[in-house]
């Protein structure tokens, strides 16, 4: 799986870094092309001429070249990779990386990387808990990078505990099941909706609701890794995507999402309909702003244009349509009812009951159900991971 794959490996200060020799060698032997950029305290504890002669590339660690001024690009390496592999990855580097602080070439290098990054800590046991440093991991991971957890053992401190740089053997491991899962959706078109719709009252009003988009780009980020083209149409949040094969297409009410939606769907191998979309709007709107006055006031609203339902009944046979029920009680009863209404042939069902799911969190707690009463009830996880797990049902399709 990493035959002819191109790896930039970060190196940081850390006493791990002797295990990078490996690393790289093991790389190598499975194919992969690797470029190593150290930070210069890495250069403390193993040398760069080590690694170029292992890699048979030039390490990269300064900016500029010290004997002639050339410029070491970054974007170009951002551009070049597959994957960027950060290990060891000190609590500095990590704090770097999780807060956009580009001081030095392995963090520009993060910043300008377009391939996935993946992160294997390594520090002592007490840095490592600390909750600036697992604030910081999760913000990484929140980013959409992968994390590889420390092991338990001996450290450099004599102490024993959780911290040591995850074994290379594993982490090359790690690396080729990623590869391995990349192509379970190459060549699929793949639409997906995201986000709340903003139902306008005046110029300065709307109706909404507390959607933050975070499921959707999730969704959006696993797919197009596993190599589909995507197209999230995605409705007023703050949320950015990565991933190039992601094409973006920004509206605000649930019409222009309907629109959207509609007309991209012909041409689609699979949809995925995540967004909160209202279920109403106003019958009319003003253009100026609505005064304060005495009386009550009273908002006449109308029905909403269902997208999964025209989706739904306009699906052919070989399309794969993927609901989203949110409910607060009945909630089975509910989604089966929605997944049959709709013709959907899968429904993803969440209940505002749980804790840990539904809006403004980082996490969510799902029960998968298919057209055939298949139903996979899953633990409370990230929403990174919560897409992995619906898009392994879709590929099982």
């Amino acid at each position: 799986m990493l035959e002819n794959k191109k790896i930039v490996l970060g190196i940081t200060g850390s006493i791990a870094a002797y295990k990078a020799c490996i690393l790289a060698r093991l790389l190598i032997k499975k194919g992969a092309e690797v470029q190593v950029v150290m930070t210069p305290s890495a250069k403390e504890f193993i040398t760069p001429l080590t690694l170029a002669t292992l890699t048979q590339k030039p390490v990269v660690s300064e900016f500029f070249d010290r004997r002639d001024g050339s410029w070491h690009s970054h974007v170009s390496l951002g551009l070049w990779a597959d994957a960027m592999l950060v290990a060891p990855a000190s609590a500095s580097t990590i704090g770097k990386m999780a807060n956009g602080i580009a001081d030095n070439m392995l963090v520009t290098t993060y910043l300008s990387m377009k391939a996935p990054v993946f992160v294997a800590p390594a520090m002592d046991l007490d840095m490592y808990a600390h909750p600036s440093t697992q604030a910081n991991l999760q913000k990484l991971q929140s980013y959409g990078n992968h994390i590889i957890e420390p092991g338990t053992g001996f450290l450099a401190s004599k102490l024993e505990g959780k911290g040591r740089m995850e074994e290379p053997e594993k982490i090359v491991e790690v690396l080729e099941q990623y590869f391995a899962k990349q192509q379970k959706l190459a060549g699929k078109k793949v639409l997906i909706t995201a986000g709340p719709t903003y139902e306008k009252i005046d110029p300065v009003r709307f109706i909404g609701n507390y959607s933050s988009g975070k499921m959707g780009f999730a969704l959006a980020e696993v797919c197009a890794e596993q190599g589909a083209e995507v197209t999230l149409i995605c409705g007023p949040v703050m949320l950015q995507t990565s991933h190039p094969n992601i094409k973006r297409i920004d509206v605000e009410s649930a019409q222009q999402m309907y629109e959207a939606a509609t007309k991209h769907f012909p041409k689609t191998d699979i949809a995925i309909l995540c967004a909160a979309v209202a279920d109403f709007t106003p019958k009319t709107t003003v253009d100026k702003k609505i005064k304060r006055k005495g009386d009550d006031l009273t908002i006449k609203l109308q029905p909403t244009q269902d997208i999964a339902a025209a989706l739904g009944a306009q699906k052919k046979k070989k399309q794969v349509l993927v609901g989203f029920a949110l409910e607060t009680d009945n909630e089975l009863k509910n989604a089966k009812d929605k997944m049959e209404r709709k013709n959907l042939d899968l429904i993803v069902l969440n209940s505002l009951q749980d804790k840990g799911a539904g809006f403004r969190v980082d996490t969510n707690k799902v029960t998968i159900i298919d057209r055939h009463n298949g139903l996979t009830a899953y633990d409370t996880k990230t929403k990174r991971e919560v897409a992995e797990d619906i898009v392994e049902c879709i590929v099982k399709r």
